[in-house]
């Protein structure tokens, strides 16, 4: 089951004196964090407060949070990790939270080949990729790209991919001696 509410950032620091924070975002963009309208500090939503202003500020977004109206105030969430209703996120077409495809089981489409599961994802400006560990524990970094990552089901922690060849292939290449 998915969880309900994920990690969005955490505040770091203050900035100015009434009662902006700054947050350092766990999302793909800082952009991303405008559009949440509600924040919560604990994973089981047991506490909210509403989002008067969040703006990009660099790698950062300075956040207003209502209520919080002094330097002194915004001062005691430092540190504060804030989590989101994953219902308020709205994702592109294909797109996933890393935190769902942690521990998905990595197969080839249209098979039973199981590679493994995936166990890191990195971002890179291209493309992501995933680190998929087989159960032998070797690791191969797979692209999260459209022509290799076919179809995912993060609720049912599987994701079918169409392997690059030689993307997974035990056989190394021979070399041969000269002499």
């Amino acid at each position: 089951m998915l969880k309900k509410y994920l990690e969005l950032g955490q505040i770091v620091s203050t900035h100015g004196v009434r009662g902006e924070m700054r947050l350092n975002p766990w999302c793909d963009s800082p952009a991303f964090v405008k559009k949440i309208k509600t924040v919560y500090f604990d994973k089981n939503g047991e506490k909210s407060i509403a989002v008067e202003s969040a703006r990009p500020h660099g790698n950062i977004v300075i956040l207003k949070l209502n209520g919080i109206d002094t330097i002194e105030q915004a001062q005691t969430y430092r540190n504060t990790v804030l989590f989101m209703k994953r219902e308020d996120a709205v994702l592109p077409e294909n797109t996933w939270f890393v935190e769902d495809l942690i521990g998905c089981t990595v197969k080839e489409s249209g098979t039973d080949r199981v590679y493994g599961k995936i166990t890191d994802v990195q971002k890179y400006p291209a493309n992501d990729v995933w680190t998929v560990r087989a159960d032998n524990g070797k690791e191969t970094l797979v692209p999260a790209v459209k022509s290799v990552v076919i179809s995912a089901d993060v609720e049912n922690k599987t994701v079918e991919i169409k392997a690059l060849r030689g993307l997974f292939d035990e056989e190394e290449s021979v070399i041969e001696d000269e002499n």
